[in-house]
């Protein structure tokens, strides 16, 4: 796990709207697209001086340009105008708050956003995740996890915007353009229309957490938001017909209380 100096410890920055810098300077990165750098830029926003520097220095060696945000006001303008392709996001900011600085990129941009706090509750999990992060991590945390995380959260964004056709699994294949799922042999695996809409969703967010109130929204609409009962039913539904063992989920995982993820066998998962 990562040590002390990556956990909340030290003085923070100080309030100086303008303390913030290229941290490690270098060449500089693209901007965020459907093309992953080659060197990647990252914004980091934290205002706790030693979890950034220990931190910030482990992203150098992993090859990551990084822009440092202290503050919630001063992380909204470098997503702007440095263009990262990936924002590493504390929720416990300064001035702005976290959940209001994701709202606020949200509200122009698609730029994926990574969640790195130290609050674990589900509430602010599941909050984070519907505003439009792409991921949590709750502190302390393991490096190798993270920079796991990261990579998968780039590998995405530089999908978003293709138009996925066929997903192919060792166990079944899910055609998404022709809204079917074969067998491996090439067999039509009978799936209702609701099986198939939390598939659907679920599958073109592959490897991202998708929180129950999302999939809840969009499959049976705004006024089923707090029904988790219903997709409780149906998850396992669809286990039962695409999982090799049910009980031990390969595809379809679980966070406890938060949500639920796709994840093909080349993806780090979380969750059971």
């Amino acid at each position: 796990m990562v040590g002390s100096n990556l956990q909340h410890a030290g003085a923070a920055y100080g309030s100086d709207a303008g303390a913030h810098r290229d941290i490690f300077g270098g060449i500089p990165g693209t901007s965020g697209g459907t093309e992953v750098s080659v060197n990647p830029r990252v914004l980091l926003v934290d205002d706790e001086r030693p979890f950034v520097k220990a931190l910030g220095i482990s992203l150098k060696a992993h090859g990551y340009l990084v822009d440092l945000a202290s503050d919630g006001d001063v992380a909204i303008a470098l997503a702007a105008s440095r263009h990262p392709d990936l924002v590493i996001l504390d929720l416990g900011l300064p001035r702005t708050d976290g959940s209001d600085v994701l709202r606020a990129i949200r509200g122009w941009s698609k730029v994926p956003v990574l969640v790195l706090s130290a609050r674990d509750s589900e509430t602010d999990k599941v909050a984070a995740l519907d505003i439009g992060a792409d991921d949590y991590v709750t502190k302390p945390f393991a490096i190798n996890e993270l920079l796991a995380r990261m990579r998968a959260v780039l590998r995405r964004a530089a999908a978003r915007d293709l138009v996925p056709g066929k997903v192919v699994t060792e166990d079944f294949t899910v055609d998404l353009a022709a809204r079917e799922v074969r067998d491996r042999s090439g067999g039509h695996i009978r799936l209702t229309p609701i099986q198939w809409a939390i598939v659907d969703l679920l599958v073109r967010n592959s490897g991202c957490l998708v929180s129950q109130r999302q999939i809840l929204k969009e499959v049976w609409g705004p006024a089923y938001e707090k029904e988790t009962n219903y997709l409780r039913v149906f998850m396992t539904q669809v286990r039962r017909r695409l999982e090799p063992d049910p009980a031990r989920p390969r595809y379809f995982h679980t966070e406890p209380g938060i949500g639920y993820r796709f994840v093909s066998h080349n993806q780090p998962k979380s969750g059971g």
